[in-house]
């Protein structure tokens, strides 16, 4: 791949972080609840990636065995969303997007269950780096307890969806099992609110637009840039850039709404370990995994 190439995709991949971080923008701005919003969310993604389908003329049939593991996780990724952006409602976006950033935390011990591998001292460092950053939160933020909460519940079944989507995606593809999961997450959403008796669909005008945005730009559109750029950049570069998704979500938040986001100096103490670790992991996990090559050479 030529230098112009490579510019322009490391250009959209961090487009489509930008735009991952506007959605906690388009959370708090949308006045419906959690439930609603990711209702209409995943119904307009799933939607949108059928026409996706459609306009490149590609198939997306599976098989039973495919279509039960997309449609249960589906469920896990339905209630990620509705975890985080029921965290943004009741604290802020910079709140909910410094505790989902734990979710390198949670990755680093759930993976090696689903691989059967033992946990790298890299990843336990990491992580106990991570929870200082948290008990710093905790303890001058105790305001917004339940939002940090709901922030770390988010966090863990993203670690979780994402695990077990690492392993789909090597015998699917990428587009094809988010359209499934999309549709596996609004119906699994839509049982929970004929349970709960809590099945208004209803959205005021002014919300149509931002759930428009945020179903389409922010979930389909983003997702299939993502997929696009990332079968010509590396997983290093990838991660690197993705790590920037709340830093880049909480500086937007102050843009946007100002005073309302502003926090304690121990939720900035905290919120800067979180991101300090989870922006440093991908760069230690690739020196320590190119040293024997360094050490041969």
């Amino acid at each position: 791949m030529d230098g112009g190439a490579s510019r322009r995709n490391l250009f959209v991949l961090h487009v489509t972080v930008v735009v991952w971080g506007f959605t906690g923008i388009l959370g708090n701005l949308i006045s419906v609840s959690a439930i609603q919003l990711v209702w209409w969310r995943v119904l307009i993604a799933a939607l949108s990636l059928a026409v996706y389908f459609w306009l490149k003329g590609q198939s997306f049939v599976v098989n039973r065995k495919q279509f039960v593991q997309f449609f249960l996780t589906g469920g896990l990724v339905g209630l990620h969303w509705l975890l985080f952006f029921e965290s943004i409602k009741v604290s802020t976006v910079s709140v909910a997007l410094v505790c989902l950033s734990s979710v390198t935390l949670f990755t680093a011990f759930i993976e090696p269950l689903f691989y059967r591998r033992g946990t790298a001292n890299i990843d336990v460092l990491v992580g106990l780096l991570i929870i200082i950053g948290i008990c710093l939160i905790f303890n001058f933020e105790s305001g917004y307890t339940r939002g940090i909460v709901l922030g770390l519940l988010a966090a863990l079944s993203a670690a979780l969806f994402g695990t077990i989507n690492s392993k789909l995606v090597k015998r699917s593809d990428a587009a094809t099992i988010s359209f499934y999961e999309m549709g596996g997450a609004w119906v699994w959403i839509s049982l929970f609110m004929l349970v709960t008796r809590s099945h208004n669909i209803g959205i005021d005008g002014h919300d149509i637009g931002y759930l428009v945005l945020l179903g389409t730009v922010c979930t389909a559109g983003a997702y299939v840039a993502a997929v696009s750029v990332m079968k010509q950049i590396s997983a290093f570069r990838v991660a690197l850039a993705s790590n920037l998704e709340p830093i880049y979500g909480i500086l937007l938040a102050w843009a946007f709404f100002g005073q309302r986001e502003e926090m304690s100096a121990g939720f900035y103490a905290g919120a800067i370990i979180i991101l300090g670790a989870v922006f440093l992991y991908p760069i230690l996990k690739f020196r320590l995994a190119n040293k024997p090559k360094e050490i041969v050479a």
